[in-house]
């Protein structure tokens, strides 16, 4: 029996020591897996690496974060964006409105673009605006003059008296990638300073918005789509605001939207910058955009076409047609080339074309590469106006023909007009019926117009707008060619309507 014990003790000893001995090794090994465990949960993880590396290791694995980011891009532009309301110009004189008291009012935002106040946003923003103000982020309210406007690119340029603002920072949209974020600011459903965040979806897009919708007395569509296609949220609101990239610059105006709800629905558009720059650019300086014309009509190249035309590739802008001593034709330019670059700049679609000629004046020499079936030319072509000259346009013809009803022809000063005056800008009434509502206010012939209602003249399309849609009385200052000062009050009355 004695045996048997001893014999039972020493099995269950060495048994109860190898389980002890097993068990301390697991332990330690699940407490070293536990610390890894630890230590790589501690490490801040990468949402957004720019570029990585790795070898074959994965601990040795590096990243490179962005330089910027949304939080300072936003920074950087809210305070540029503002908020803009309208009181809308009625299209009846009794509406449904009417009823319930108060006026048509319309919302959107807009851009700084310079630290004295100019603001660029939508032309249909504004287009049936009788009075226009404008909120800064900090809440600060100006009433706002609209400068002049240009329906083809749905762009305006309003302007308040303010000094020391925050413009934005420019970029280019040349250099926009599909797949970039970007983010859009702005003020939807009157949610002042708001910013959301997308990608570049698409670029030079045509969604047909314009069309159709802006063209001259012979039919003739002069708008330009070729927008950048987002999926940042823009919602009714946003209309003039800004697109920007991660270093803050601007790269678009926010739009347009495709929806079938009226609010956004995944996809949001842009005007390019570089388009935006150049038509804000002459509005103010010219009061009309100066746009160049190659006198071509154009369309994408589909497979029916390559085949029809020869041609070895389906990206460029198709010759369809000519007109007649365009630019193009003088050029020899003709049917069924294929217009592929611009300046070395690729062209891959009809709406590319169309952004990067929008660049360009009347009297600019651009150099076009085509195709002409399978081989490759370049010509330079000068860029003509629409009506197939060199000239650049007058301002918007409505103001011209509005005072024509009034009695009065107005023309921008001459350049040695405003020198001898020592004044930048003045428009000067060139002739004078003495049935004109000016004459009867004492105006007479030669009267350059310096101010209207306090503020500077900068175009026809401004006094316009102040005499179409402000109230009476309108108060006129400027002087006569040999420096005489004087100043008018303009009442008008029932009698002097002359609304169609």
């Amino acid at each position: 029996m004695v045996s048997f014990k001893n014999e039972w003790y020493k099995y269950l000893f060495t048994f109860l020591s190898g389980s002890l001995l097993s068990g301390v090794i697991f332990y330690w090994i699940i407490i070293q897996k536990l610390e890894q465990v630890t230590r790589h949960s501690a490490t801040p993880s990468i949402i957004f690496p720019v570029s990585h590396s790795c070898s074959p290791t994965p601990q040795s694995c590096s990243y490179t974060l962005p330089t910027t980011s949304f939080q300072s891009a936003a920074d950087s532009t809210i305070n540029s964006v503002v908020y803009i309301s309208t009181q809308i110009e009625q299209d009846s004189f009794f509406s449904l409105r009417d009823l319930f008291g108060g006026k048509a009012k319309g919302t959107g935002s807009g851009v700084i673009i310079s630290k004295d106040g100019y603001i660029v946003t939508n032309y249909h923003v504004v287009e049936k605006a009788a009075q226009v103000w404008v909120k800064l982020n900090d809440n600060s309210e100006y009433f706002a003059e609209i400068i002049a406007t240009d329906p083809n690119t749905d762009l305006a340029v309003l302007k308040i008296d303010a000094q020391n603002l925050r413009p934005i920072k420019m970029g280019n949209s040349d250099h926009v990638k599909i797949g970039e974020w970007v983010l859009a600011v702005g003020n939807p459903f009157n949610l002042n300073s708001t910013v959301t965040a997308g990608i570049v979806s698409a670029k030079a897009r045509n969604i047909g918005i314009l069309r159709n919708h802006i063209q001259d007395k012979y039919g003739t569509d002069y708008s330009i789509e070729s927008f950048i296609q987002t999926d940042a949220a823009v919602n009714p609101g946003n209309s003039g605001g800004a697109l920007v990239n991660l270093a803050g610059e601007l790269v678009g105006i926010n739009t347009a939207i495709a929806t079938e709800t009226g609010s956004y629905a995944g996809y949001s558009f842009a005007i390019p910058v570089n388009l935006v720059k150049k038509v804000i650019m002459d509005l103010i300086t010219y009061g009309a955009v100066q746009r160049g014309f190659i006198g071509v009509n154009i369309r994408d190249v589909d497979a029916k076409l390559a085949q029809e035309y020869e041609l070895p590739t389906k990206q460029g802008a198709l010759i369809v047609a000519l007109t007649a001593k365009g630019a193009a034709r003088l050029a020899g330019l003709q049917k069924g080339d294929l217009i592929v670059a611009i300046n070395d700049k690729p062209i891959r679609s009809a709406s590319e074309l169309q952004e990067q000629i929008a660049n360009y004046r009347p009297g600019d020499q651009v150099i076009i590469t085509y195709l002409r079936k399978s081989s490759q030319f370049t010509t330079a072509v000068v860029l003509r106006n629409a009506q197939g000259n060199l000239n650049f346009v007058e301002p918007r013809r409505e103001a011209q023909v509005y005072f024509e009803k009034l009695g009065a022809t107005l023309a921008p000063a001459s350049p040695k007009e405003l020198t001898f005056l020592a004044i930048s800008k003045g428009i000067k009434v060139v002739d004078l019926k003495k049935s004109s509502i000016l004459y009867k206010s004492g105006i007479q012939k030669n009267f350059i117009i310096c101010q209207i209602n306090g503020h500077a003249v900068k175009s026809l399309s401004q006094m316009y707008l102040e005499f179409a849609h402000g109230e009476s009385p309108i108060l006129l200052e400027g002087f006569y060619p040999d420096g005489k000062r004087a100043q008018y009050e303009i009442n008008f009355n029932e009698t002097d309507d002359i609304s169609e």
